[in-house]
């Protein structure tokens, strides 16, 4: 796991200094090492997190046997082994990393390099004799690659910050985010928070020589479907084979590794294949919130731990923690909503003090249907018309909870978008300021926001065949997944330079999830049908039989206590660059009905502050 950067330079040889400075910016990624290379035209930087081959052999950027390929390269190759057993009849390898494997590969396959690789990546591999550059990126996503491609230069990086140290990259901010963001708490890829710089989707490669870049081409794609019918028990064993493999890959290192458990299913999976597979005993690291039952699961992380005997950490999370907002917001380069970022970065931080590997259960609840608002959502288009017609009326009727995890909440919000389309409905119910953010814009923003675009492009996501559960998973899988699980995932980890694996993601497992029939996934509410039934006798029945609780902070508390002041200071201010942007007057009405407890708005809140943050930062730079 790394940082990488470089640019190819379209008026003149390409500057070390400037390299050294891309290169600097991602130090937190890669505490071990710092190299570049300049070739002409072409810098490469490397930022380097050892973790497999902790030898000189396998820095990088790293070149083939005669100097004519680069490769800058983040990440982790899972199936590296099997490769080079077949590579190494025909190359020389020098080190015993797993990106000389990449160098080999394009040897052979050019282009279609990526399509042989299993594993999470992004990586740049500079091509001397055809002074062509190729990107490409992993299959779901997990690690990110940001460029930028202008008249002059095209550069790229594993985060945003990395070009703008590039004189030549603009950071303007664009206009058009703003209503994606307050709709979704994230800007959907490609697109990014500033005008001149755009995420490689995943599953996808681009070139790029001096007289231009290619389009992305996508070189692979989960396609979610009501698969064939399949036995119960036959699907468990397929899924614990595939699963444990993916454990067993993810366990090569040559450093300490552990596990992030939080007592939920899938955590839990990992941490019950882990104890079966690994040597000695697992080190597991949990994070929870005191006096605060609704949101801490230490207990549940407990009993797991003790159950399979694991080197067990837990950690407390204090409301002061959301000072930390300045921090989250440098790390995602970009406002981020999803509040669970700050028990995600901090358990980060942590469990980084004892291990440099944790494998984690992200991709579950996404690959095998684990979310209660997917079976909603499908449910919902059994329902006649008329009926959900009647029940949204009614909606109204119902009080809006104190507590944002009340389960009258979900009811009325269940009701309020029932007489929805599919792809509307699953927005309401994933959306924040009710799904019309753009409303807080002030005119000449909301002029090139195009709030119902923001819509369109959701509803694009949606495929227009298949079950609707199938089609939500792809929906789900598509953006959720990708432009907010993983993107916390890996800045919050990546910010103290621990490397998270996620086996749930592994190709294999996915392309199981992906095609298993309906019934095997979820059935009167309760989701991963699969997976319970593989983990029966393997976890304790407490857990098996546990429902979802969800990874999260209890901001609504806090908004009202200790952190009350916080809010005030940085909303309330109206000198403060947010209100260049938005309306002052419907968020001082946001921050006041939260305070006054008309409702639990504190994903509002969370989302308004760290824009809050984005932009003080910008204007001080």
């Amino acid at each position: 796991m790394c940082g990488v950067c470089g640019y190819l330079s379209r008026r003149g040889p390409a500057d070390a200094t400037t390299i050294a400075a891309m290169t600097r910016t991602l130090a937190h990624r890669g505490p071990d090492d710092e190299r570049t290379r300049v070739d002409g035209p072409l810098a490469l930087g490397h930022r380097r997190l050892s973790i497999i081959d902790l030898s000189e052999a396998s820095s990088e950027p790293m070149a083939n046997e005669d100097g004519s390929l680069w490769l800058v390269f983040n990440g982790e190759i899972y199936n590296f082994a099997e490769l080079r057993r077949d590579l190494e009849t025909r190359h020389p390898f020098r080190s015993q990393g797993d990106g000389e494997v990449i160098l080999h590969l394009y040897e052979e396959h050019g282009l279609d390099v990526a399509r042989h690789l299993d594993g999470m990546f992004a990586f740049a591999l500079w091509d001397v004799p055809r002074q062509r550059l190729l990107l490409a990126r992993d299959r779901t996503g997990k690690k990110p690659l940001v460029y930028h491609d202008g008249p002059e230069l095209f550069a790229f990086a594993s985060e945003a910050k990395a070009l703008l140290a590039h004189p030549g990259v603009p950071r303007e901010i664009d206009p058009a985010a703003f209503a994606p963001y307050l709709a979704l708490g994230y800007v959907p890829t490609p697109a990014t928070f500033r005008r001149g710089i755009r995420a490689l989707p995943p599953g996808h490669r681009m070139t790029v020589t001096a007289a231009g870049a290619s389009a992305p081409e996508r070189f692979w794609q989960a396609r979610f479907e009501d698969g064939p019918d399949l036995d119960e028990a036959e699907a468990a064993d397929e899924l614990r084979r595939r699963l444990t493999m993916a454990v067993k890959r993810r366990l090569v290192a040559d450093v300490p590794l552990g596990a992030f458990l939080s007592g939920g299913l899938d955590s839990s999976a990992v941490v019950a294949l882990m104890a079966e597979t690994a040597g000695g005993r697992v080190k597991t690291f949990t994070i929870g919130f005191a006096g605060q039952p609704a949101y801490d699961e230490t207990a549940h992380a407990r009993v797991v731990a003790q159950h399979f005997a694991t080197d067990h950490t837990e950690f407390l999370v204090e409301p002061g923690a959301l000072e930390l907002v300045d921090r989250l917001v440098f790390h995602h380069d970009a406002p981020f909503g999803d509040s669970s970022a700050i028990p995600t970065f901090l358990l980060s931080e942590l469990t980084r003090r004892h291990v440099t590997v944790a494998l984690n259960g992200d991709g579950g609840d996404e690959v095998l249907a684990g979310y209660l608002r997917l079976y909603g959502g499908a449910l919902a288009e059994e329902v006649p018309a008329w009926l959900r017609r009647a029940a949204g009326a009614g909606a109204a009727l119902l009080p809006e909870p104190r507590d944002r995890r009340h389960v009258l909440r979900y009811a009325k919000r269940f009701l309020e978008a029932a007489p929805l389309p599919l792809a509307d409905r699953y927005f309401r119910w994933s959306a924040a300021f009710g799904g019309c953010g753009a409303r807080l814009l002030r005119p000449e923003v909301r002029a090139a926001a195009d709030d119902r675009g923001v819509l369109e492009g959701f509803r694009s996501r949606l495929p227009a065949a298949g079950s609707p559960l199938a089609r939500l998973l792809q929906l789900n899988f598509d953006s959720y997944l990708l432009d907010d699980l993983l993107v916390k995932a890996d800045r919050m980890t990546m910010a103290h330079g621990l490397e998270a694996r996620s086996p749930f993601l592994d190709t294999a497992v996915v392309e199981l999830g992906a095609r298993l029939p309906d019934r095997l996934r979820m059935r009167r509410g309760r989701g991963k049908l699969v997976l319970r039934r593989m983990l029966q006798g393997l976890l304790p029945p407490s857990i098996l039989e546990r429902g979802k609780m969800g990874f999260g902070a209890p901001l609504g508390a806090w908004f009202r206590g200790d952190l009350g002041g916080l809010v005030r200071e940085r909303l309330l201010d109206r000198g403060s660059p947010l209100y260049a942007h938005l309306e002052p007057e419907p968020v001082a009405a946001i921050v006041a009905d939260h305070m006054a407890a008309r409702g639990d708005l504190s994903q509002e809140l969370w989302s308004l502050l760290t824009l809050e943050s984005f932009l003080r930062q910008e204007r001080s730079r």
